[in-house]
């Protein structure tokens, strides 16, 4: 991965990305959408990210299987989280998302990878991928992400982990 330029704000590779990864992770659980999925989002490396959910009835749309806003949700989020791993001032913003559905899922444990794909200031790309239980791809998407002007540090859930 090549390495940030002065004009990005992302983390150098230590204790300060660490601490804003972590940050991002509570973002993500404290976030009110989040209380209606059982999903998990880690984050280990810069330009990365794993969300890990289960679907089930709950989820169905009246044919029997996960309805596409499941699919939506978790792509871009696992695309977002991907690309704001490489800005530590602002809250990015979703400007556009495509996306490729490839097979149904019914019940059981989904995981969501992100990956940034490009860019570094304003504007970040990243793409995503769905991979149901097995290990099949379920779903693709790519995501264009912009800076906002939402501060990071001004979200209640993005700050200092409790250990």
């Amino acid at each position: 991965m090549t390495q940030p330029d002065s004009e990005s704000n992302a983390p150098q590779a230590g204790v300060g990305a660490a601490q804003h990864y972590r940050a991002l992770e509570g973002l993500y659980r404290s976030a009110p959408i989040n209380d209606k999925f059982h999903s998990t989002l880690a984050i280990e490396d810069e330009g990365r990210s794993i969300i890990r959910f289960t679907v089930d009835e709950s989820c169905y749309h009246a044919a029997g299987a996960a309805h596409g806003t499941i699919y939506f949700k978790m792509l871009d989020d696992a695309a977002f989280y991907a690309a704001n791993t490489l800005v530590t001032d602002r809250f990015l913003l979703t400007t556009s998302f495509n996306m490729h559905f490839s097979k149904p899922v019914k019940i059981g444990d989904v995981t969501a990878r992100g990956r940034w794909v490009s860019g570094r200031r304003r504007v970040l790309v990243a793409e995503s991928r769905l991979l149901d239980a097995e290990g099949e791809e379920i779903g693709r998407g790519t995501g264009t992400f912009m800076r906002s002007r939402i501060p990071l540090s001004n979200l209640d859930g993005y700050g200092p982990v409790e250990q």
